[in-house]
């Protein structure tokens, strides 16, 4: 036995325990990287399945789940019926009654025109109101005038813009009036969703058009009847789009803004 088998055997004896051990290692890796390759394979081959089965799961939930979701729903009404009728009935009532309010004012002004249109309408009233011919003849004769058009930041009370057929007194102080008037009976009858629409002074009416970030006024004479309003409410509408395209274009410039107004309001049928 020459000196080089002597080695290797040497070699045998010392270090068999680290060979061992390092072929577990490389086995061990080996099975690491044999696992990963396998779940990429078979990811590539389940995700499709998986993301079908979900779509497939979102298309059948309202004929699956539906049923139960509604069931569930009857159950609880049942259960808690006093404490659901307490929350919905003030929304439900103020919704219906404003519902009907307007109806049947609707309705009156449909009446009164048809009777209008045949000549009955103010012998109808004085026969079965008691109110004198000429009185209802004068009435008529009032009819809706927009006087003043204010543009005010909702949250400052700042006036934008405005347009006016006379010279009014300050309308600064109108503005601020005005937003403190609405804030107050807002806040007093603690109804954060909802917004002062009118107000009536003497001998105007003063339809208020809340938005996000500003509100319109507008300032009435005469018989402002429901038919008003709606055209009202169509010429803030109209204006505000305007304004919104004009607030976009970075020209916010007051001059321009109260253009508009005229434009928008001056010798407006209502």
């Amino acid at each position: 036995m020459n000196e080089k088998d002597k080695l290797e055997i040497l070699k045998d004896i010392l270090f068999t325990d680290d060979r061992e051990y390092a072929e577990k290692i490389a086995k061990r890796i080996a099975i690491l990287e044999q696992t990963i390759n396998e779940q990429k394979k078979l990811t590539t081959k389940v995700s499709p399945i998986v993301e079908n089965q979900l779509k497939e799961f979102t298309k059948s939930i309202p004929t699956s789940l539906g049923p139960t979701i509604t069931a569930t729903l009857k159950e609880e009404i049942k259960k808690n019926k006093d404490e659901i009728v307490d929350a919905l009935f003030p929304i439900l009532g103020k919704m219906i009654k404003k519902y009907i309010a307007q109806e049947i004012k609707l309705l009156s002004e449909k009446i009164n025109n048809q009777l209008s249109t045949k000549g009955w309408k103010r012998k109808f009233k004085s026969w079965f109101g008691g109110i004198k011919e000429e009185e209802l003849i004068l009435s008529e004769l009032s009819s809706a005038s927009i006087e003043q058009v204010l543009l005010i930041e909702k949250n400052s009370g700042i006036l934008t813009a405005s347009y006016s057929k006379t010279d009014t007194m300050d309308q600064e102080m109108i503005s601020g009036m005005l937003t403190a008037i609405k804030t107050f009976v807002e806040d007093a009858f603690n109804q954060k969703n909802q917004n002062l629409e009118l107000i009536e002074y003497e001998l105007y009416q003063i339809h208020l058009q809340s938005f996000i970030n500003y509100y319109i006024a507008v300032i009435i004479s005469g018989n402002y009847t429901l038919t008003s309003k709606n055209k009202v409410q169509d010429l803030i509408f109209n204006f505000y789009d305007q304004f919104m395209d004009i607030k976009k274009s970075k020209t916010l410039n007051k001059d321009v803004i109260e253009k508009e107004l005229a434009q928008n309001f001056n010798n407006a049928d209502i």
